[in-house]
């Protein structure tokens, strides 16, 4: 940190007094420089300007001379050393501004990352003259500098410095010594700009920095290097991430791995060799951010099936939570209409050959792993190119919505009858022929999977959020046993003679059992209708709705007319008639991908059914209310997820837990993830989490934690949290009663 003092303006010594006339009388210049330094280095104070005016200001550097070898270090040595100081010692009145740190070198030695300058450094100060200076004198400007110098050692250096400038009335000339030298060491110097947007983000292990250009002129980065101004702010060695989003880019820095608190402020310099805005334009972009922090995690209490936050899970922890989770997951109304279809299977192959049954299931089991592998890929892609996504989001793409819809509704028509495909349900994806069966094995695990998406079952949010927070490997390998665990009931079924044996044969109940299917089926596609209708609105349900009667009508006329007993020219004619018809019905139903959004917050209310009094969610709003200290209940949904659906239908619409919450004045946030919303991935990240449902509770209190109830909740769970609320800061007439 620089020191000012100041003294009275005099020249001591007369030995100096008569060297200084000598060189005036020789015509030397005006300005009088003491070098000093050691053996490494060479310090020097020089002035930009021959001489100084009162009332003005001007511009003098602490000039650095290294021998070849050596470094000093910038203002963050980085992972060691020790900044250069200056302790300036003025005339009375005179001020000094703080040094002005031009863009330093990365130095890379072994295991350590500094930041310094070799060869020659100019720092920069400007100085202020006062208006009551005499012009005609003479003031002397003194400066203690002190650095480190390092090579293989490192040596401690300092030196005191003098600079004699006279005073005058007459605008100062520059001094043509150092005039290139200080544009030079200006042209290094770091400025800010209203043409870019810049925000700094906590990802937990990582910041990230968005950078959104808000003018044409804004260059193309393709290298980005950030330089911290505080220390332990972030891992000097580990490489910076740079992504392109469709906004704009994203730089990933690693956290620090010795700070134990950070500063809420990102402040640095971020450094692009193609510079920012346009031809000739400064490469160093001063930054000072705040920081997007997500709640502080602190030790508290859980309830039954919440997570702690500072205790994240372990490798093998969260293997077994993706096992249990994906073996769960069967049992979700998202999933079980279509793999019960499986189970159908199952038992029309009941006593035939048992080595064709065990390949079927593990072709199937192929069939689900491939699926999440190839999810995961896509999952850590996006992510890796500053994405923020998480689980289910296909689900937040209308156009997948639809496709999903369309989909189910043949699925639907088969069982139905309405059409057939071969002699069986192979439409489906899930009965086995015996020319083709190992195909459609693999593709009913493709389809199982795909409808898996939208639901979390209990396990599994802790899981994925641990998946995607760490290397690839170790995702896949999550996502691996996640597959396992659900294709673990049919695996069990195929290898084990006796649980297919206790099947009951084929027979006509199976036409029976066929009929409900199709009906769980159609009750799968009223509910993405109803998703539809959440992102699009009621226009978009129409123009699906009008595309189903198009495709009905499509596969009716391949049922009814392209089949073997009709002309072969029939057939043809049917084909043609059928193809036009499902094109057409395709058509009109993405048409309404298009449309515009639904009203998200009247979407919340209604579901809510308008007994808890919900406000959207926003990082602002959470902070404000934890500011006060106010309990804050927020409800991590969207409207394809059927777990989040179920809550909400059956506990939060429950008046005990909105009275409840009207007695303790608790605040509740609903974070609708319907429609991608990087705020809301964000602060699912922050939570540990990557999925919903999530349902977090913060007590009264600045100091208590947060406490993250399970997935699938009851109202005895959620009063039980609400019960556990810290009335210690109320006073006793604020108090509320409460009984549990």
């Amino acid at each position: 940190m620089k020191r000012i003092r100041t003294r009275s303006a005099a020249v001591s010594g007369a030995g100096m007094l008569v060297l200084t006339g000598f060189l005036w009388a020789w015509g030397v210049p005006h300005v009088l420089a003491v070098p000093a330094g050691d053996s490494h280095v060479k310090a020097e104070l020089i002035s930009e300007v021959r001489s100084i005016r009162p009332g003005s200001a001007f511009w003098a550097a602490l000039r650095l001379r290294m021998n070849e070898g050596w470094h000093t270090y910038w203002k963050n040595p980085g992972d060691s050393g020790l900044s250069t100081s200056v302790e300036w010692i003025l005339p009375q009145g005179f001020r000094a501004e703080e040094i002005q740190w031009p863009l330093p070198e990365k130095i890379v030695e072994g295991p350590l990352t500094t930041y310094g300058y070799r060869g020659e450094i100019y720092l920069l100060a400007e100085i202020k003259v006062p208006d009551s200076v005499p012009a005609g004198s003479r003031q002397t400007i003194q400066a203690e500098a002190k650095w480190l110098a390092c090579r293989e050692i490192c040596v401690p250096g300092k030196a005191e410095l003098s600079l004699e400038l006279p005073v005058s009335d007459e605008i100062p000339e520059m001094d043509e010594r150092w005039a290139e030298n200080f544009a030079k060491v200006r042209g290094k110097m770091p400025f800010q700009t209203t043409r870019w947007e810049i925000r700094a983000v906590d990802l937990d292990r990582d910041f990230a920095m968005r950078l959104r250009p808000l003018s044409p002129s804004c260059r193309e980065l393709q290298d980005l290097e950030f330089f911290p101004e505080r220390p332990a702010m972030i891992d000097h060695s580990a490489k910076q991430r740079l992504k392109k989003t469709r906004n704009g880019y994203r730089l990933y820095l690693k956290k620090s791995p010795v700070a134990e608190e950070f500063p809420r402020r990102l402040q640095g310099i971020l450094i692009s060799k193609t510079g920012w805005n346009g031809d000739f334009s400064g490469e160093v972009l001063r930054i000072d951010v705040p920081i997007e922090k997500p709640a502080p995690a602190r030790p508290g209490k859980t309830i039954r099936g919440s997570a702690s936050m500072k205790k994240p899970l372990s490798f093998r922890l969260a293997v077994l939570f993706a096992f249990l989770g994906g073996v769960i997951l069967n049992l979700m109304p998202c999933v079980f209409p279509v793999l019960s279809l499986k189970i159908l299977n199952f038992a029309e192959q009941a006593g035939r050959d048992r080595r064709k049954i065990r390949t079927h299931g593990l072709i199937f089991t192929a069939g689900v792993l491939a699926s999440f592998w190839l999810l995961a890929g896509i999952l850590i892609l996006l992510r890796a190119g500053g994405e923020q996504i998480g689980w289910g989001f296909q689900l937040q793409s209308s156009g997948f919505v639809i496709f999903l819809a369309c989909l189910f509704f043949l699925f639907a028509l088969n069982l139905f009858g309405v059409f057939e495909i071969g002699t069986s349900l192979s439409a489906a994806g899930g009965i086995l022929e015996r020319t083709s069966g190992p195909a459609h094995s693999f593709l009913s695990g493709v389809l199982a999977t795909v409808v898996a998406t939208p639901c979390t079952a209990p396990f599994m949010g802790s899981a994925l959020g641990f998946a995607l927070s760490q290397s690839v490997r170790v995702s896949f390998v999550i996502f691996t046993f996640l597959g396992l665990g659900m294709s673990f009931p049919y695996l069990l079924l195929s290898f084990s003679p006796v649980l297919v044996k206790s099947l009951p044969k084929p027979g006509k109940w199976m036409i029976t059992l066929k009929k409900f299917l199709g009906l769980l089926l159609t009750a799968t596609v009223f509910w993405l209708a109803w998703v539809l209708w959440v992102q699009r609105g009621w226009g978009a349900v129409l123009v699906l709705c009008s595309g189903f009667l198009a495709l009905g009508a499509g596969v009716w006329i391949l049922g009814r007319w392209a089949v073997s007993t009709n002309s072969r020219r029939g057939r043809i004619t049917a084909r043609i008639m059928a193809a036009v018809f499902i094109l057409a019905g395709l058509a009109l139903a993405f048409s309404g991908r298009d449309f515009q959004a639904q009203d998200l917050k009247r979407g919340q209310e209604e579901a809510s059914g308008g007994k808890i009094q919900w406000e959207p969610f926003s990082k602002e709003r959470l902070d404000a209310l934890r500011a006060e200290g106010k309990p804050v209940f927020i409800d991590f949904t969207a409207a394809w997820c059927l777990t989040c659906q179920v809550n909400e239908r059956l506990v939060l619409s429950d008046r005990r837990i909105a009275r409840r919450m009207k007695e303790l004045g608790i605040t509740a946030l609903k974070a609708d993830w319907t429609r991608h919303d990087e705020n809301i991935t964000g602060a699912l990240a922050g939570y540990g989490r990557d999925s919903v449902p999530l349902y977090v509770f913060y007590g009264q209190g600045k100091e208590n934690a947060p406490v993250i109830l399970p997935e699938l909740i009851t109202p005895g769970i959620v009063l039980k949290a609400l019960g556990n609320t810290d009335h210690r800061q109320q006073t006793e007439d604020q108090r509320p009663k409460t009984t549990d």
